[in-house]
């Protein structure tokens, strides 16, 4: 099932690269867990697709322009660790600002129970039992 979540979530990527934000929703499990990672401004944890949307909604208020799209899965068991750059323009600042981070899917069956990012591969990593 692993490589076919692989292949699920690289799907929802490319659609989200072509600006289609709302790929993936059908996805959640009514109470699966979103944590956007230590180290974001919106940080903690958002439950259920509706506090996704929630999160997403305050996220994307902060930019002007976005792509966000997936350079390398890496398969482990029930879960999909992505390497994502996401690139965009602030509201505010008018700057235009580059990232690099680290999003562990988790699924149990077809739903993703988690979904969590991390600023290190490293942890990522090591969130799923592996290593570099």
């Amino acid at each position: 099932m692993s490589q076919e979540n692989v292949e699920i979530v690289r799907q929802v990527y490319e659609e989200w690269g072509q600006g289609k934000l709302r790929a993936g929703r059908d996805l959640y499990d009514p109470k699966m867990l979103f944590i956007p990672g230590a180290g974001w401004p919106e940080a903690g944890d958002y439950r259920g697709p509706e506090g996704v949307r929630e999160f997403m909604l305050g996220w994307l208020n902060a930019w002007t322009s976005l792509t966000v799209s997936a350079e390398e899965f890496t398969e482990a068991g029930d879960s999909v660790v992505v390497d994502v750059l996401q690139r965009g323009v602030g509201t505010e600042s008018g700057a235009p600002t580059e990232g690099r981070y680290f999003q562990v899917w988790t699924f149990r069956g077809p739903k993703v129970v988690r979904l969590e990012t991390f600023l290190d591969r490293a942890e990522a990593l090591k969130a799923v039992g592996l290593s570099e």
